[in-house]
């Protein structure tokens, strides 16, 4: 034991080995010589254990490096999302237009007027330049912004309502990802929840006679990640804006995912729009950043002047509001809406979207003998048709037709998917596919960059 330990090497000599002057001049002597006493700990308490040195030993500088740059590798690490969830929220939902990206990067290398009026040589507002667009866009005399949509609604109904009761259809009582429901929103608000009509049939008459002397709100939340069918009906927003307004209650809509165009237009099922909502009436409508419009996250809220002010001075806006570059990213991100001619192609969102299939085959097809040549000895591939979804809630049953890559284990086991689908996400640059029906599939719908994906799965 003791000879093992003997061969430890102390660590003022591994710093001024030859082979260790890069790492200390790339990574500094403090964090070398931090990992390096690591190094030597864990190698006593392997010795300790095995009574033998760890297979590393004979190559400290090497394995030095390896674990450094390991630590260094940023979480958010650049991925291959092939799974055929266009707008994924575990890996980041939509991606930034160029024009977006330049504006975050202008932002953040020099001094800009966040909150500095030139005008005035005074304090400005920081939602002043987004509200004056969104206003242009949606026809609402005003805008707030917040750091998501979940935001957005907790603030309405926190500064519009304390304290008294909300009106909700039924079958509206959403609830998102990480288990955000409407009745717990409410609850955190400091409003009571009021629900009127059933799961699948609520009617005018029932928000009327739920009106009471402590009400305080009409609310309706758009159901944008699932549908309700068949037997159904649901009061409009026009036919509630009129009911509010013999009862001088405020009408406010949670869209969830938002769209500022018309999707039919590209083949897809009507979404809702804000503008359609403001041009209705409804006071206040809330709606996300990163979705369907194709930007930052962000919760946005338009609608009446009076209101929108209330909400920019209750405490919790200064709490839920967001930084210098989500706002340039915002900002960057709607001036592209003003050019709806060159929309599709300046906004990845809307080009992922709308990407015809035959041009995804035509990309299979080009790939596949590069990737057979890589993984034939193992798998069969073949291109197959798909379905791709949109995803974070967006358009819920809608499916867009799309080709896959697909592998087959030529022996039929199982643990060779799951073997390959683990090597691929320890790659450089991970590609992230899906598994089903005993095949890995990897969707190219989002795949804008094919060398760079044959290259990261050739190595």
């Amino acid at each position: 034991m003791k000879t093992l330990y003997s061969q430890l090497p102390a660590i003022d000599s591994l710093l001024r080995d030859p082979a260790l002057q890069p790492l200390l001049a790339d990574h500094g002597t403090a964090f070398a010589t931090r990992q390096l006493r690591s190094m030597q700990q864990e190698a006593r308490d392997h010795i300790q254990q095995h009574q033998t040195l760890p297979e590393w030993h004979l190559n400290w500088p090497d394995e030095a490096l390896r674990r450094i740059q390991q630590q260094q590798q940023s979480a958010l690490r650049p991925v291959f999302n092939l799974t055929g969830t266009l707008l994924h929220t575990n890996l980041g939902r939509a991606q930034l237009s160029d024009r977006a990206i330049d504006a975050v990067v202008n932002c953040l290398r020099q001094p800009v007027t966040l909150e500095y009026a030139l005008d005035e040589a005074a304090r400005g507002h920081r939602d002043r330049a987004v509200s004056a667009l969104l206003s242009e866009l949606t026809g609402a005399e005003a805008a707030c912004i917040v750091n998501n949509n979940a935001a957005a609604v907790l603030l309405m109904l926190a500064a519009l309502a304390p304290g008294r009761e909300v009106i909700v259809s039924r079958g509206e009582l959403v609830e998102i990802g990480g288990a955000f429901r409407i009745p717990d929103v409410m609850r955190q608000a400091g409003c009571k929840l009021v629900e009127v009509g059933t799961t699948n049939r609520t009617h005018l008459k029932d928000y009327r006679a739920a009106i009471a002397e402590n009400s305080g709100l009409l609310m309706k939340v758009h159901t944008s990640n699932y549908q309700i069918q068949g037997f159904t009906h649901a009061v409009t927003e026009a036919e509630l804006v009129a009911l509010g307004d013999a009862y001088q209650l405020p009408v406010i809509t949670d869209l969830g995912s938002g769209s500022l165009i018309d999707m039919t237009e590209f083949g897809l099922p009507a979404e809702p729009m804000p503008q359609q909502l403001i041009a209705a009436g409804v006071s206040l409508v809330s709606f996300s950043g990163d979705k369907l419009l194709g930007g930052p996250q962000a919760g946005i809220i338009v609608g009446k002047q009076t209101l929108i002010d209330q909400l920019q001075s209750h405490p919790l806006k200064r709490a839920l509001r967001v930084d210098k570059m989500t706002l340039a990213a915002l900002e960057a991100t709607l001036q592209l809406y003003r050019q709806p001619e060159t929309l599709r192609e300046a906004l990845p969102t809307l080009r992922l979207l709308t990407r015809p299939a035959q041009d995804i085959q035509q990309q299979a097809e080009r790939l596949l003998p590069a990737l057979q040549q890589i993984y034939r000895d193992d798998f069969s591939l073949a291109i197959a048709p798909c379905s791709s979804q949109i995803g974070s809630g967006s358009l819920p049953v809608e499916r867009l037709p799309s080709f896959a890559l697909t592998f087959t284990p030529r022996d039929g086991r199982g643990s060779q998917l799951v073997n390959l689908s683990q090597r691929w996400r320890s790659l450089a640059r991970p590609v992230i596919g899906r598994i089903q029906e005993g095949k890995l599939w990897l969707d190219l719908r989002c795949l804008d960059d094919e060398s760079a994906l044959i290259q990261a799965l050739a190595s």
